[in-house]
Protein backbone atom coordinates (compact mmCIF):
# COMPACT_ATOMS: atom_id res chain seq x y z
CA UNK A 1 0.00 0.00 0.00
CA UNK A 2 1.32 3.42 -0.97
CA UNK A 3 1.36 6.07 1.76
CA UNK A 4 1.52 9.79 1.05
CA UNK A 5 2.30 12.18 3.91
CA UNK A 6 2.59 15.96 4.08
CA UNK A 7 5.03 18.08 6.07
CA UNK A 8 5.53 21.81 6.45
CA UNK A 9 9.27 21.40 6.00
CA UNK A 10 12.11 18.92 5.67
CA UNK A 11 15.85 19.09 5.33
CA UNK A 12 16.70 20.21 1.79
CA UNK A 13 19.02 17.23 1.32
CA UNK A 14 16.01 14.88 1.55
CA UNK A 15 14.10 16.49 -1.33
CA UNK A 16 14.50 14.27 -4.39
CA UNK A 17 11.50 15.43 -6.44
CA UNK A 18 9.74 18.63 -7.45
CA UNK A 19 6.09 18.29 -8.47
CA UNK A 20 3.82 21.11 -9.58
CA UNK A 21 0.02 21.32 -9.34
CA UNK A 22 -0.60 23.72 -12.21
CA UNK A 23 -3.47 25.68 -13.68
CA UNK A 24 -3.83 27.92 -16.72
CA UNK A 25 -6.85 30.21 -17.07
CA UNK A 26 -8.40 28.48 -14.07
CA UNK A 27 -8.10 25.00 -15.62
CA UNK A 28 -5.85 22.09 -14.61
CA UNK A 29 -2.70 21.33 -16.61
CA UNK A 30 -1.67 17.69 -17.10
CA UNK A 31 1.10 16.05 -19.13
CA UNK A 32 1.10 12.91 -21.26
CA UNK A 33 4.46 11.17 -21.59
CA UNK A 34 5.24 9.79 -25.07
CA UNK A 35 5.57 6.23 -23.74
CA UNK A 36 2.39 6.14 -21.62
CA UNK A 37 -1.36 6.36 -22.14
CA UNK A 38 -1.93 8.13 -18.84
CA UNK A 39 -1.62 11.66 -17.50
CA UNK A 40 0.33 13.25 -14.68
CA UNK A 41 1.06 16.63 -13.17
CA UNK A 42 4.38 18.21 -14.13
CA UNK A 43 7.38 17.21 -12.08
CA UNK A 44 10.36 14.96 -11.76
CA UNK A 45 13.71 14.19 -10.21
CA UNK A 46 16.02 16.81 -8.83
CA UNK A 47 19.40 16.73 -10.58
CA UNK A 48 22.69 16.57 -8.65
CA UNK A 49 23.62 19.98 -7.31
CA UNK A 50 20.31 21.52 -8.38
CA UNK A 51 18.27 23.66 -6.01
CA UNK A 52 14.76 22.31 -5.51
CA UNK A 53 13.14 25.52 -6.82
CA UNK A 54 15.34 25.34 -9.93
CA UNK A 55 14.20 21.73 -10.41
CA UNK A 56 10.56 22.82 -10.20
CA UNK A 57 11.08 25.56 -12.78
CA UNK A 58 12.99 23.23 -15.09
CA UNK A 59 10.38 20.49 -14.87
CA UNK A 60 7.50 22.92 -15.37
CA UNK A 61 9.13 24.26 -18.53
CA UNK A 62 10.24 20.86 -19.88
CA UNK A 63 6.89 19.18 -19.31
CA UNK A 64 4.45 21.98 -20.18
CA UNK A 65 6.40 24.58 -22.12
CA UNK A 66 5.42 27.18 -19.50
CA UNK A 67 7.18 30.48 -20.24
CA UNK A 68 5.40 32.85 -17.87
CA UNK A 69 4.02 31.67 -14.56
CA UNK A 70 3.67 32.31 -10.86
CA UNK A 71 5.18 29.48 -8.81
CA UNK A 72 4.99 29.03 -5.06
CA UNK A 73 5.79 26.23 -2.63
CA UNK A 74 2.88 24.32 -1.08
CA UNK A 75 4.58 21.81 1.24
CA UNK A 76 6.91 18.87 1.48
CA UNK A 77 5.39 15.48 0.69
CA UNK A 78 6.65 11.96 1.11
CA UNK A 79 5.79 8.66 -0.50
CA UNK A 80 6.35 5.23 0.97
CA UNK A 81 5.55 2.34 -1.35
CA UNK A 82 6.65 -1.28 -1.02
CA UNK A 83 7.50 -1.51 -4.75
CA UNK A 84 9.46 1.74 -4.93
CA UNK A 85 12.87 2.67 -3.47
CA UNK A 86 12.92 -0.59 -1.46
CA UNK A 87 9.95 0.62 0.59
CA UNK A 88 11.86 3.64 1.94
CA UNK A 89 10.14 6.96 2.48
CA UNK A 90 11.14 9.43 -0.27
CA UNK A 91 10.57 13.18 -0.16
CA UNK A 92 9.67 15.88 -2.61
CA UNK A 93 8.53 19.47 -2.70
CA UNK A 94 5.04 20.23 -3.93
CA UNK A 95 4.55 23.54 -5.73
CA UNK A 96 1.53 25.33 -7.17
CA UNK A 97 1.70 27.25 -10.44
CA UNK A 98 -0.51 29.60 -12.35
CA UNK A 99 0.71 29.47 -15.96
CA UNK A 100 0.16 32.59 -18.07
CA UNK A 101 1.97 31.70 -21.32
CA UNK A 102 3.17 28.51 -23.02
CA UNK A 103 5.78 27.86 -25.67
CA UNK A 104 4.14 26.71 -28.90
CA UNK A 105 6.07 23.44 -29.07
CA UNK A 106 7.21 20.89 -26.44
CA UNK A 107 10.85 19.76 -26.50
CA UNK A 108 10.93 16.83 -24.07
CA UNK A 109 9.58 13.35 -23.50
CA UNK A 110 6.11 14.86 -23.08
CA UNK A 111 3.87 14.20 -26.07
CA UNK A 112 1.21 16.74 -25.18
CA UNK A 113 -0.39 18.69 -22.41
CA UNK A 114 -4.04 18.60 -21.49
CA UNK A 115 -5.78 21.65 -20.06
CA UNK A 116 -9.09 20.69 -18.49
CA UNK A 117 -11.73 21.82 -16.00
CA UNK A 118 -11.37 18.73 -13.82
CA UNK A 119 -8.63 16.27 -12.88
CA UNK A 120 -8.03 13.40 -15.26
CA UNK A 121 -9.30 9.86 -14.76
CA UNK A 122 -6.33 7.98 -16.25
CA UNK A 123 -3.48 8.83 -13.87
CA UNK A 124 0.10 7.64 -14.26
CA UNK A 125 0.46 7.74 -10.46
CA UNK A 126 -3.11 7.25 -9.18
CA UNK A 127 -2.11 6.55 -5.58
CA UNK A 128 0.00 9.71 -5.32
CA UNK A 129 -0.82 12.63 -7.57
CA UNK A 130 -4.55 13.04 -6.81
CA UNK A 131 -3.53 13.39 -3.16
CA UNK A 132 -0.96 16.05 -4.06
CA UNK A 133 -3.58 18.08 -5.92
CA UNK A 134 -6.05 17.68 -3.05
CA UNK A 135 -3.45 18.94 -0.57
CA UNK A 136 -2.64 22.00 -2.71
CA UNK A 137 -6.35 22.76 -2.92
CA UNK A 138 -6.86 22.13 0.82
CA UNK A 139 -4.06 24.56 1.64
CA UNK A 140 -5.60 27.17 -0.66
CA UNK A 141 -2.57 27.31 -2.93
CA UNK A 142 -4.33 26.61 -6.20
Amino acid sequence: MTEVRFYDQADDSLLQFAVIAAKADGRWVFCKHRERNTYEIPGGHREAGEEILAAAKRELYEETGALQYDLRPVCVYSVTAPDNFHGRETFGMLYAAQIHAFEKELHSEIERILITDRPVEKWTYPEIQPKLIAEAVRRGCI
